[in-house]
């Protein structure tokens, strides 16, 4: 299990990843756009959102931080992005039955934006905004789905 800092950014992610990994001497980068992913024919991205960055990670000596675009048209679910909400925990834990746990503890008294469900990025998924106004991302598979979508651009 790790706990990662996780930043938003409003689509300047490619930017912040060349920046951090220079800065940070990057052991390893690991990136997805939206477009790497089937899309939903029901509801497909819009051009411009396709390219931005879905998930990615920077590794360096000492730790890593995760990285993702907040897409436009997901911000009448995510609100905007204001520098404060634009930093939050991540919880990455194989243990399904441990990231509920989890999950359901941090709700109360907060306000859950994605339950935890099965996602195309991931078996179990949700995020949510605890009492104090902190973000929470949960994330059974994260490292798995980065690496399978690096694999699949090789």
């Amino acid at each position: 299990m790790s706990a990662i800092a996780y930043l938003n950014f409003d689509g300047i992610t490619e930017q912040v990843i060349d920046f951090y990994s220079e800065a940070l001497n990057a052991i390893e980068v690991k990136k997805a756009k939206f477009g790497d992913i089937p899309q939903d024919p029901n509801y497909p991205l819009p051009e411009n959102e396709l390219n931005m960055i879905m998930e990615s990670s920077i590794a360096f000596t000492g730790g890593k931080i995760m990285l993702s675009d907040i897409l436009p048209s997901m911000k009448a679910v995510t609100g905007e992005l204001v520098t404060g909400n634009n930093i939050l925990i991540s919880l990455v834990i194989d243990d399904k039955q441990k990231l509920e746990e989890y999950f359901n503890r941090l709700s109360l008294g907060g306000n859950v934006i994605m339950p935890l469900s099965q996602t195309p990025w991931s078996s179990c998924f949700g995020m949510l905004v605890d009492k104090f106004g902190v973000n929470w991302k949960f994330n059974s598979d994260a490292d798995a789905f980065l690496d399978n979508i690096m694999s699949s651009k090789q």
